[in-house]
């Protein structure tokens, strides 16, 4: 059954009296070069567990069955259940789970896997966040995500050579929490772009394949903190209101003086009229070891 035919998935949508859901982000793929890119991508080999979210119909599920261990697929949609039992009637190594894979508590009896997903703008950080969060991080994820969401997660600070102590320039895309949130874990990287005309049907907007390789354990802030709450207090705070001085925004949400604040900043050479988005993670990490020395 070729599952990249637009006919193909009309007639199976219309044998199971469905039809693709926004709400779930339900855009099947239909270009075979896309799907062969992704598969390079995961670097698949005999041994491997593969972990897919949201495989719908199965499409990218069949290309991942033939050359891997084992496939858990987990579909949120219960009729996209009912369409994968018989789109992959004809594979033994796929568990197929009818569940949210946000409300799914603990994934520590997923080890040594990968996760190859097609996931909606809505859920993209929290997925991500969950996975470089759980005890068992994948060897890496593949993800396809929104292309404007793959730019803001690979994103890099401005160059501050060109631009004022006010953090005023804007020629270069900045820093955001889900940047920040998802470097502070692993290295992101963007693949290769992919067109809404390679979906049926098809998006708004284009989209991209991205590889995130978590880092382990150095990811954490020094200092002999276990664990990322005090890091993420922080940058939220710093980014609670990103148009404004960062040195403000620290100030009011983690109840500062202004003095004690840009006294803060300075020791870690960050200007207090720098916005959040011109920091670096390193930038972050060194707010963090030094919080409790000022």
């Amino acid at each position: 059954m070729e599952l990249t035919s637009p006919n193909i998935i009309k007639e199976l949508l219309t044998k199971y009296n469905a039809r693709p859901s926004k709400g779930l982000g339900q855009n099947f793929l239909i270009d075979k070069n896309v799907l062969n890119k992704i598969i390079e991508t995961a670097d698949l080999k005999p041994s491997d567990i593969i972990l897919e979210i949201g495989p719908g119909i199965g499409t990218l599920t069949q290309k991942l069955a033939k050359n891997t261990k084992k496939i858990i697929a987990i579909e949120k949609d219960k009729t996209m259940v009912e369409i994968l039992k018989e789109t992959l009637a004809g594979y033994k190594n796929i568990e197929i789970i009818n569940a949210d894979i946000l409300k799914i508590e603990k994934l520590q009896k997923f080890k040594n896997y990968k996760v190859v997903a097609n996931i909606p703008y809505y859920i993209t950080s929290p997925v991500i966040r969950k996975f470089l969060e759980a005890e068992n991080k994948p060897d890496f994820m593949v993800l396809m995500v929104q292309k404007e969401v793959a730019q803001r997660i690979c994103s890099k600070p401005p160059d501050m050579t060109h631009s004022a102590g006010s953090g005023s320039s804007r020629a270069t895309r900045g820093m955001s929490l889900l940047s920040v949130s998802v470097q502070f874990y692993a290295e992101p990287k963007i693949v290769s772009y992919v067109s809404k005309n390679c979906f049926w049907p098809s998006p708004k907007v284009d989209s991209a394949i991205i590889k995130i390789t978590p880092r382990g354990q150095t990811s954490r802030p020094a200092g002999g903190l276990t664990s990322p709450d005090l890091f993420f207090r922080v940058v939220k705070a710093g980014f609670s209101q990103p148009r404004k001085q960062l040195a403000g925004n620290l100030s009011k949400n983690l109840n500062l003086s202004k003095e004690k604040t840009a006294e803060w900043m300075q020791k870690n050479k960050i200007d207090p009229k720098q916005r959040a988005e011109t920091l670096s993670i390193e930038d972050w990490k060194n707010l963090i070891k030094t919080v409790d020395n000022f």
